[in-house]
């Protein structure tokens, strides 16, 4: 089953698939063929045969109406904490932006997937101009362009309201695949999206969902543990269950409207937009966890009911066979799929962007290209010869140490990506700041130090960089730290060569004044419910 792949806002739109493999398995196929046939009102694009590899591009809409053009009722805008009736018909609230983008690569034979999340904020150039001349935005923008600009040029057409607002979003549709095309350097074959309302329907589904919470520490101006309510969302962890005089991570219980709150709260949260995958992917692994655990939709007439009004709230592209892709990806579990979120090179707050101040994400695209390429398609490992009879001591696992990273280049962002890449090698990730913020003296070249039981480790990443390690005593057991050169202005093509898809790691967070955020989020050991705690 697909379950590892509902994240987010996406969530309902994901968890009707895993309802049609659920469907499919028990030998339930012929009641799910009209409502699975009902979402295939999407473009038609050129997608890859089931049997190989394939990527599949989730989108998540931030709009208030249906793909229709019918606007959400008093009732649900209230239960979404979307906003009321006179501020959706006045703009004031939503859009058709795709506030989550997930890019997933299904590998040959289905039983092994890969995801990046794609920050809404990143910076891009379009691939054509827009209506009204219109190059670069952020990449979220591109579905609302083309949506409103196709409405704009079919003002006076004779087409019905449902007909016109159906091709409206399939000209956002286009937009947006081409534009993700552009940035990752890769086909997009199929599509998955859904509206706002979707994650609700799921979290009733399920009867609420399970999430585990822990107080952030006190940064960006807010004081420690304001990550337990925010204001924009509906976001309350105390009214929600959260003991403040206990403190420290705790368990609780959201009811569908919290479940959708807790998703999409981002003010709060250290790293904001960046931050909150790490919930929408806490939130996965509570899914996968009642999907193997409790049957959560085994339920004939759970499933029936939650595929009755998938048309209304996702869509696929028209070419999208999900019954023959659920029966072929059965074997496809929730361990064999790792999720990150793309690297970004920096962050650009207020900048003047189409007539409106916005913050922004910068990316290197080469940089992104070569990185999904990396985990997409991966080169096959060479074989070591044999015969010798040197005996070798192992290197521990990448996965036991936490590397730091520290930029005094003056590169903005380069700290990040590195530590993107290292994350990428299966390394945990660890401070990424300035060079100010650690006490040895930077050189021309990059400089590596570790701690106690990290040097077989350290002395492996510092050939990354040609290089030779040195110990440090200062530096925590367990801790890499690299220091990068003044005269360093790039990732080392080293670390960006050809290398295993990412290999799970404990959810971090990539932070500092050249930081960024991504890694993926793995279940702690052991846990309840078996989620990880996030801010």
């Amino acid at each position: 089953m697909l379950p590892k792949l509902i994240v987010g806002k996406v969530g309902y739109g994901v968890a009707c698939l895993v309802a049609a493999v659920t469907l499919v398995v028990s030998g339930y196929a012929h009641k799910a063929i009209g409502y699975i046939n009902d979402t295939g009102k999407g473009i038609a694009i050129s997608g890859g045969s089931l049997t190989s590899a394939m990527n599949i591009l989730v989108m998540g809409l931030e709009s208030r109406t249906d793909f229709y053009g019918q606007p959400l009722t008093s009732q649900q805008l209230t239960e979404t904490h979307s906003g009321n009736e006179q501020s959706v018909s006045d703009g004031e609230v939503g859009g058709q932006d795709t506030d989550t983008l997930i890019l997933i690569h299904i590998f040959a034979g289905g039983q092994k997937a890969v995801g990046f999340s794609i920050p809404r904020d990143d910076l891009v150039t379009y691939p054509h101009a827009t209506f009204d001349g219109i190059t670069q935005g952020k990449i979220d923008q591109a579905y609302d362009y083309a949506y409103n600009e196709y409405l704009s040029q079919t003002a006076d057409s004779s087409m019905n309201q449902k007909e016109r607002y159906l091709k409206a979003n399939q000209a956002g549709q286009a937009f947006e695949i081409a534009t993700v095309e552009a940035v990752t350097g890769v086909h997009v074959d199929h599509f998955v999206e859904e509206n706002l309302i979707g994650f609700y329907n799921l979290a009733n589904a399920f009867g609420g969902i399970e999430v585990c919470v822990k107080p952030a520490p006190a940064q960006g101006g807010f004081t420690s543990g304001a990550n337990l309510a925010d204001s924009n969302s509906g976001w309350n962890a105390v009214a929600d269950g959260y003991n403040v005089h206990k403190g420290g991570a705790q368990y609780l219980h959201l009811a569908a409207d919290q479940a959708l709150a807790f998703v999409r709260a981002r003010d709060t949260i250290p790293g904001v937009d960046l931050g909150r995958t790490k919930r929408q992917q806490a939130v996965i692994d509570y899914v996968v966890w009642e999907l193997k655990h409790e049957g959560a939709l085994t339920d004939l007439t759970r499933l029936t009911n939650l595929l009755s009004t998938a048309s209304q709230y996702i869509i696929t592209d028209s070419t999208f066979d999900l019954l023959d892709f659920a029966s072929d990806m059965r074997a496809l579990s929730g361990k064999n799929i790792t999720f990150q979120t793309l690297p970004i090179s920096g962050q650009v707050n207020d900048m003047s962007l189409n007539g409106s101040e916005q913050d922004v994400n910068t990316i290197n695209v080469a940089y992104v290209q070569q990185y999904v390429k990396n985990a997409f398609y991966p080169q096959p490992a060479t074989k070591k010869k044999t015969g010798s009879t040197k005996k070798t001591i192992p290197i521990p696992a990448p996965s036991t140490v936490t590397v730091d990273v520290y930029n005094s280049s003056g590169v903005n962002g380069l700290a990040g990506d590195v530590s993107q890449a290292l994350t990428t090698l299966g390394y945990k990730a660890g401070i990424v700041a300035d060079a100010s913020s650690q006490s040895q003296t930077p050189e021309q070249g990059t400089q590596v130090f570790y701690g106690d039981g990290a040097s077989a480790n350290a002395a492996k990443i510092a050939g990354k960089f040609d290089t030779k390690a040195t110990a440090l005593t200062s530096l925590p057991a367990g801790h890499v730290e690299v220091l990068l050169g003044s005269t360093v202005t790039a990732v080392p093509s080293s670390l960006t060569s050809p290398t295993p898809s990412p290999t799970p790691s404990p959810s971090s967070t990539a932070g500092g004044n050249n930081g960024q955020t991504g890694g993926t989020v793995t279940v702690a050991p052991n846990a309840k419910f078996g989620i990880p705690c996030v801010y």
